[in-house]
């Protein structure tokens, strides 16, 4: 048997077919599956489909835990040292720091006195319940009763 009679033997189409198994052909003369092939062909592409979206998801996961695990390490060892310097600075005595001034910007005052602008700023604190600290007051402005 030569290499040409293995080739032309290939390209013949086998003439015997099982009298069981019916082929169905298109336009063309080309042999078209069973709608039971066709279902297991798609089942079996959607099958891999999904098999690579899940190792593509596994990837990912490990990818970031490798990268959180880098990130925990790096902020705690910029930790360290600032830790280390805060517990080994000596504590100053209380009497020789001044009171923290606290400003949360300028407060524009229409017509109204510092006096009455801090009675003002107080009944508000007091009524809402918000210390005066985390209040912030643009402006306050005298309205004439007509």
């Amino acid at each position: 048997m030569t290499l040409g009679s293995i080739i032309a033997l290939a390209a013949e189409e086998p003439t015997l077919v099982a009298p069981s198994t019916t082929v169905a052909a298109n336009e063309l003369g080309q042999k078209v599956a069973s709608v039971g092939d066709a279902l297991l062909y798609a089942l079996f592409t959607i099958g891999i489909v999904f098999a690579a979206l899940l190792i593509i998801f596994v990837c990912i996961r490990i990818f970031s835990a490798i990268l959180n695990a880098f990130d925990h390490k790096k902020d705690t060892s910029t930790e360290a040292p600032v830790a280390a310097a805060a517990t080994t600075a000596p504590a100053a005595p209380k009497a020789q720091v001044p009171e923290e001034e606290f400003s949360s910007g300028s407060l524009k005052l229409k017509g109204c006195d510092e006096k009455t602008a801090a009675m003002i700023m107080a009944i508000v604190s007091d009524n809402t319940g918000i210390p005066l600290s985390e209040l912030v007051f643009k402006s306050i402005t005298l309205v004439e009763n007509k």
